[in-house]
C-alpha cells in the first residue's frame, strides 16, 4: 500500500534529535571500502540506532524480537523450501535467540553463516533441476504435490530435496504441456475460421487496440501455424522440458548476479520489519525506485506487484492502464511465467521481483503474456499490448448519471497524490474541489466519491478534501512518538457541498482513503459504503536518507531508511490501525473472507484510543439513518449480492487448497472443475446496471477532438455499468434526498415496533 509521507518541518523534530546525536557518534567511524563487512557492522549500528530512537513505538531488542528475525529472514532466503536442508536448519537454530545479541555486538557471524550456506545450496541445486529434466516426464504416474510451503517441513537430506525438486520442475512442466495440448486443440477446433475472424477474436481478448506492426506480426504467425503439422505428445513434452530449463538456467543466472550486499539487504530489511511492516530498509537502487513511484511515474502494463514468499503478486492495477483496460488480470493473482509475444515462458516462481519486473516491462505496442494461478486456483495465460500508462489516469475524474429524473455525480480517486516539489501543480485536494464545482453547475443532487483500491498518499489532500464538506472543524488526529498529539482542521468555513454524499471504500482502500471515510462517518456527514472493513493501516512513515547521518562518510551510499514515526486517529479518539473504517452499508466482494489485510499481519502495530477532538455532527441529512436501513433490506433480497457471498466463500475454501496432482488426466479434471465452478459465478462479471454514465460538457467537447480521451471514458463508463456497488450507492443517494423515498419504510419500521410492543 501508498505510504503517507509527511515532509512538513514541524513532523521533523524527533528525527532531528537524532540526527544531531548521531553525528557526533558516527564522526569517528573507521575509513573502510564499499561492500566491505565493516560497512555492513556500520549500517547495522546505524540502522537500529535511528529506528530505535525515531520510530514511533520501537519494540525491545531481545529474545522474542530475535525470533521474529530469525523466522522473516529464513523465509526470506528460502520461501519454498528448495535450498536448505533439516541439518542446515538445526545449525541456524542455535541462532534463533541470539541474532538480538549480534545486533548489539556488532556481529555478523550468522549472516555470514546463512550467507555461506545458501551459495553452496545454490549451487548444488543447478545439478538437482538439470539431472531431472534430461529425461521425458511420466506424466501417467499417480502421483501429487502440496505446494503449503509454509507448513511443509524442511527436507530431512539430499535425496528427499532432489525429489522435492523432481515435484516442483514436474508441475511446472505440467502446467506448460497441458497450454501446448490446448492451443494445439484450440488451432484445429478454429481451423475453418478465417484469418480475419481470428483477428477479430483476438483483440476482442485483449480488450485493447494493437498496432499494424502487432497484427501483421498475428497474421504471420497463423499463416506460419497453416503450414505447419500439429506437433506430437512427445514433441511438445520435449519443448516443455526445455523452456523449463532455460527458464531455470535463467534464473540461476539473476541468482549469480546478485552480490553479498544484496543479501545482506534482505537481512537487514528482516529487522526493520521486525518493529512493524512498514519500516523497511531501502538500499541505494531501492530508494531511487521508491521516489519514483512516489511521483507518479508508471510505465508497462500498468500493474503493481508485491513479493509473496517465492512467488509475485498482483497488488493493484493501475486505472487505464493496459491489464485494467483487457479486465483478464486481477489484484490477488499469481505471475507463474511471463512470454514476450510468441517466445517460451520464462518461470520466475522464485525470481527477484526486480527481475520479474524488467521481463514484464517493455516498449509500448509490444506483446506480453502472463501466465497466472487465479484466486480460484485457476491457471490462465493472459495477453497483454504493453503501453504508456499516462499519469493523466491517476488523476481524479468524474461522470454524471441519471435516475429519476434526478442527476447525480461520482468522482473516482485512485490515489491521493501531490507534487512536493511544485506547490502550483496539481493535487488530489485541487482536483476535488474542481470536479465538485464542475458537477454543481450541471446541478447534480449528489455526489459518490470512489476510493475503493486507493491505497493513500499525501495526508495534507485528504484534510483538504474533508473541509470540501463541512464547515469548520477537525479531519485527523496526529499522534507523535514522543506522545505529543496533533489535530489537523479544516480553517476553511466554505462549504463546497453541502447535499448527500457517498464514499465507496473496499478492503484496499488504505491510510489517506481510511483518514478520508472516517472522518466523514464520524460528522455522519457521508454514508460509507463497501466491505466489511478497509485496510487498517493507521500509520504515517517518513523516509529519511542514512547518509545524513555520517560525517565524511567513505562508505559509499548508504541508502535510506522508512520507519513508521506517527500514528493517525479519527476525530472520535479510536484509531483506524488493525480496525480499518466499517462501513455504513457492508457489500460484499469476492476478497471478503480472504487474510489480506494490516491486521494480517503478524507484528503489526496494534489498535489504540485517544480523546476525541471537539467536533459538530453534521445535522443537514435527515434521512440519513432511513437511507441506510432501506439499502440494508434492498441487500438482503439482492439475489446477485448472493451469488457474490457465495464466490467469496468459494474463494477462501479454494485458497486453503494446495495439493495439486501430477497425473495429466487428474491435472486436467482439477482445472475442468474450477473452471466449471467458474462459470456458475461467470454472471457476476456479466452483470449490467440500469444506468448510463455520462461525460461532464466540457469533457465531451474535448473528447470530439481527441479519440483516446473518448477511449478512455467510453471505457470508465462502460465498466460503470457493469459495478453493482456503483449502482447501490446510486440507490442510496436518491434514498437521502430531502423529499427522500423514505416514508414508506417509516411506515413500516413503525408498524413493527407497535406489533412487538
Amino acid at each position: 500500500m501508498n505510504t503517507i509521507v509527511q515532509f512538513m518541518k514541524r513532523h521533523y523534530k524527533i528525527l532531528l534529535i537524532v540526527l544531531v546525536a548521531a553525528i557526533g557518534l558516527w564522526s569517528f567511524m573507521p575509513k573502510t571500502k564499499s561492500n566491505d563487512p565493516e560497512k555492513d557492522k556500520a549500517l547495522l549500528e546505524l540502522l537500529t540506532f535511528v529506528i530505535e530512537r525515531g520510530h514511533y513505538s520501537p519494540v525491545a531488542i531481545d529474545d522474542i524480537f530475535s525470533k521474529g528475525i530469525y523466522k522473516d529472514y529464513i523465509a526470506a532466503l528460502d520461501p519454498s523450501k528448495r535450498f536448505f536442508l533439516q541439518s542446515d536448519m538445526d545449525e541456524f537454530s542455535q541462532y534463533e535467540t541470539k541474532i538480538d545479541d549480534e545486533i548489539k555486538d556488532k556481529d555478523l557471524t550468522f549472516f555470514e553463516l546463512t550467507y555461506s550456506r545458501l551459495m553452496k545450496r545454490m549451487e548444488e541445486s543447478k545439478g538437482y533441476y538439470k539431472t531431472v529434466l534430461e529425461s521425458p516426464f511420466d506424466f501417467t504416474i499417480n502421483e501429487d504435490i502440496n505446494t503449503d510451503y509454509e507448513k511443509m517441513p524442511y527436507a530431512k537430506d539430499v535425496d528427499a530435496l532432489k525429489e522435492r525438486w523432481r515435484k516442483q520442475i514436474k508441475l511446472s512442466t505440467l502446467s506448460s504441456y497441458v497450454d501446448k495440448i490446448k492451443l494445439r486443440e484450440d488451432i484445429a477446433k478454429n481451423k475453418d475460421k478465417s484469418p480475419t475472424e481470428k483477428l477479430e477474436e483476438y483483440k476482442s481478448k485483449l480488450g485493447t487496440k494493437i498496432t499494424p506492426e502487432l497484427e501483421k506480426k498475428f497474421l504471420d504467425n497463423l499463416a506460419k501455424e497453416k503450414n505447419e503439422a500439429p506437433k506430437s505428445n512427445e514433441q511438445l513434452e520435449k519443448e516443455t522440458r526445455e523452456s523449463t530449463l532455460k527458464s531455470l538456467n535463467e534464473y540461476f543466472g539473476f541468482i549469480k548476479d546478485l552480490d553479498r550486499e544484496d543479501w545482506f539487504s534482505v537481512f537487514v530489511n528482516s529487522i526493520a520489519s521486525r518493529f512493524d511492516p512498514h519500516t523497511s530498509y531501502f538500499a541505494p537502487d531501492e530508494k531511487e525506485r521508491f521516489d519514483v513511484s512516489m511521483s507518479g511515474k508508471l510505465e508497462g502494463i500498468g500493474a503493481r506487484l508485491q513479493k509473496k514468499n517465492d512467488f509475485t503478486e498482483i497488488s493493484e492495477l493501475i486505472s487505464g492502464g493496459p491489464a485494467w483496460r483487457g479486465k483478464q488480470l486481477e489484484a490477488g493473482d499469481v505471475v507463474l511465467k511471463v512470454a514476450q509475444a510468441n517466445a517460451e515462458p520464462v518461470d520466475v516462481v522464485g525470481m527477484r521481483l526486480d527481475d520479474v519486473v524488467k521481463k514484464i516491462k517493455g516498449p509500448k505496442g509490444t506483446e506480453v503474456r502472463l501466465t497466472v494461478k487465479k484466486t480460484d486456483g485457476t491457471i490462465k495465460i493472459i495477453t497483454i499490448i504493453r503501453d504508456e500508462i499516462e499519469i493523466e489516469e491517476t488523476y481524479a475524474k468524474s461522470s454524471i448519471v441519471e435516475k429519476n429524473g434526478l442527476k447525480y455525480g461520482v468522482i473516482y480517486l485512485p490515489k491521493f497524490y501531490i507534487d512536493f516539489e511544485n506547490k502550483d501543480s496539481r493535487d488530489a485536494g485541487k482536483d476535488i474541489a474542481i470536479e465538485v464545482e464542475r458537477l454543481k453547475k450541471e446541478n447534480v443532487k449528489g455526489i459518490i466519491i470512489d476510493v475503493r483500491d486507493n491505497g493513500g498518499g499525501s495526508l495534507k489532500t485528504v484534510v483538504d478534501i474533508g473541509g470540501l464538506f463541512i464547515e469548520q472543524g477537525p479531519i485527523v488526529q496526529i499522534k507523535s512518538a514522543a506522545g505529543k498529539k496533533e489535530v489537523l482542521y479544516d480553517r476553511d468555513s466554505k462549504v463546497e457541498w453541502d447535499g448527500p454524499l457517498v464514499i465507496m471504500t473496499n478492503s484496499f482502500s488504505a491510510s489517506a482513503s481510511e483518514i478520508l471515510a472516517a472522518a466523514m462517518q464520524d460528522y455522519k456527514r457521508a454514508v460509507i459504503i463497501g466491505s466489511k472493513q478497509t485496510y487498517g493501516k493507521g500509520t504515517v512513515q517518513n523516509v529519511i536518507d542514512l547518509n545524513q547521518f555520517v560525517k565524511g562518510n567513505t562508505y559509499g551510499d548508504l541508502g535510506a531508511l522508512k520507519t513508521t514515526t506517527q500514528k493517525f486517529y479519527r476525530i472520535n479518539g479510536g484509531s483506524t490501525q488493525l480496525e480499518g473504517v466499517s462501513s455504513d452499508i457492508v457489500m460484499p466482494d469476492r476478497y471478503a473472507y480472504l487474510k489480506m489485510g494490516e491486521r494480517d499481519v503478524d507484528n503489526a502495530m496494534p489498535w489504540d484510543k485517544i480523546d476525541a477532538a471537539d467536533y459538530k455532527v453534521w445535522d443537514k441529512q435527515t434521512n440519513f439513518d432511513l437511507a441506510i436501513a432501506k439499502s440494508k433490506t434492498r441487500l438482503q433480497n439482492n439475489a446477485q449480492m448472493k451469488l457474490i457471498d457465495e464466490n467469496a466463500k468459494w474463494l477462501d475454501e479454494r485458497n486453503k487448497e494446495n495439493i495439486y496432482s501430477l497425473q495429466i488426466d487428474k491435472f486436467k479434471q482439477e482445472q475442468k472443475v474450477l473452471e466449471d465452478t467458474n462459470k456458475k459465478y461467470k454472471s457476476i462479471a456479466d452483470y449490467t446496471n440500469p444506468f448510463q454514465f455520462k461525460s461532464l460538457p466540457y469533457e465531451q467537447e474535448l473528447m470530439k477532438k481527441d479519440e483516446t480521451l473518448k477511449e478512455k471514458r467510453d471505457r470508465w463508463h462502460e465498466s460503470l455499468s457493469k459495478d453493482i456497488y456503483v449502482e447501490e450507492a446510486i440507490h442510496v443517494l436518491d434514498d437521502l434526498q430531502a423529499n427522500g423515498n423514505g416514508k414508506q419504510l417509516t411506515t413500516k419500521i413503525k408498524k413493527e415496533k407497535l406489533m412487538k410492543s
